[in-house]
């Protein structure tokens, strides 16, 4: 099954002590939902799985498969720098989400497709009738491979192989994977900052943090595109690109991003180490600086 429109890389919400809060995800997901979030990517980079244990995630895939809505789309990320630990974070979610989703493991980084393959291949084996997306994201895994050759050889040793998330700027390669075997994979485009120009490449499905703020914002930008009215959906663009950098300049995005639900009406608390946990002040001032520049009517609610 082809995912859709936008899909929302989901925070790991928490008490202020810094355990999960996990009794937040129901009320999460119906916001999602309500601004027309096709699906969630679980237990990413944007839900600081790097800084969870691997109970603390398995407990965050636990929550989301309790509160399955039939309306949103579940993929569960279960990367990680231990083979075994992957695979065993993967048969836990193989009765519980619609997909998995695995990066290439990122302190003794892969250096071939080769090993790319063979790595997702295992963990790909652990939940093999649920569909599988690699996560491209070399800027953090260190795994700067080509797509498209990944493609190639994948697609011959991993039967459920579904798709890519591809969270890079190197266009060139997505269109090739977008056009691989005649579309055939379902190429999940990554990055929010450039959605406008995915959109003459074919894009259909994307999957990012912004979209659980700006969802409303990213389908304007798709309508204006296809009207042909350019100039808007740049515009609209470029304030989208504004928010993630008026947000990172309080302290690091991610961290400053997560706090930021509380505005939109979803408490999902505190950031871990390293990321940034501002005050409730502070956000009355990125309120005040979202207002400046006409983004408060385009922010999910």
């Amino acid at each position: 099954m082809k995912i859709n429109n936008l899909i929302a890389a989901t925070y790991a919400p928490m008490h202020q002590d810094g355990s999960l809060n996990t009794g937040v995800i129901k009320a999460y997901g119906e916001f999602l939902v309500k601004n027309k979030v096709a699906g969630i990517f679980m237990n990413g980079s944007t839900g600081d799985f790097v800084s969870l244990s691997t109970q603390e995630r398995k407990q965050i895939t636990q929550a989301w498969s309790d509160n399955k809505s039939s309306d949103l789309y579940l993929i569960d990320h279960v990367g990680d720098p231990s083979l075994e630990v992957s695979k065993d974070l993967a048969t836990f979610a193989a009765d519980k989400v619609d997909a998995i989703a695995v990066l290439a493991p990122y302190y003794f980084k892969l250096n071939s497709i080769e090993k790319l393959v063979r790595y997702c291949k295992e963990v790909a084996a652990c939940a093999p009738n649920l569909p599988f997306y690699y996560y491209h994201i070399p800027v953090l895994s260190g795994a700067n491979l080509n797509m498209l050759e990944f493609l190639k050889a994948a697609s011959k040793e991993i039967p459920n192989l579904e798709g890519i998330k591809f969270t890079n700027n190197n266009l060139i390669d997505y269109l090739h994977c977008k056009n691989f075997e005649g579309g055939k994979y379902n190429i999940l485009f990554g990055f929010d900052e450039i959605f406008l120009s995915s959109l003459p490449l074919g894009a259909d499905g994307w999957v990012g943090s912004t979209y659980n703020h700006l969802a409303p914002l990213y389908y304007k930008i798709k309508a204006l595109f296809e009207e042909g009215k350019m100039a808007e959906a740049a515009a609209l663009q470029t304030k989208a690109i504004r928010f993630v950098e008026i947000l990172d300049g309080y302290g690091g995005f991610n961290g400053v991003a997560k706090g930021f639900m509380k505005t939109l009406g979803i408490n999902c608390g505190p950031s871990r180490f390293p990321h940034t946990t501002l005050s409730d002040d502070a956000y009355t001032e990125i309120v005040a600086d979202l207002d400046s520049i006409g983004l408060l009517e385009q922010l999910s609610n």
